[in-house]
């Protein structure tokens, strides 16, 4: 069963797989062999160009998965370990010591300068 996002009804509602894959009345463009023109004097056209880029790395999604949705109780800001902890306490630290600024800043602020 395929589902939609219905902007009449504010929900979803059943759809075909063809209207669940284009919302909102959008088409896929059809796929065109033709190469486009050339931009530059100089340009060359490049024939056989591999399916897949050879220069892209492995897949971590799946392994990030695994380390993300680890029932161990530890809020998702921290599931990484050292790294993401430092960088927490660095946020934190710097929040508390922006506040604390901004309090003596108001202070001295607020203070009648002497004649």
């Amino acid at each position: 069963m395929y589902y939609k996002f219905s902007g009449f009804a504010q929900r979803l509602v059943g759809a075909t797989a063809a209207a669940a894959y284009t919302p909102q009345g959008l088409k896929p463009l059809p796929v065109s062999t033709e190469y486009p023109d050339l931009i530059f004097g100089t340009s060359k056209r490049t024939y056989g160009l591999p399916a897949v880029d050879s220069f892209l790395a492995k897949n971590n999604v799946p392994d990030l998965q695994k380390i993300f949705q680890r029932s161990d109780g530890l809020p998702v800001h921290l599931k990484r370990g050292t790294p993401d902890r430092m960088l927490y306490r660095t946020t934190m630290a710097l929040t508390i010591g922006g506040t604390i600024y901004c309090l003596v800043a108001l202070y001295i602020a607020s203070q009648p300068k002497n004649k």
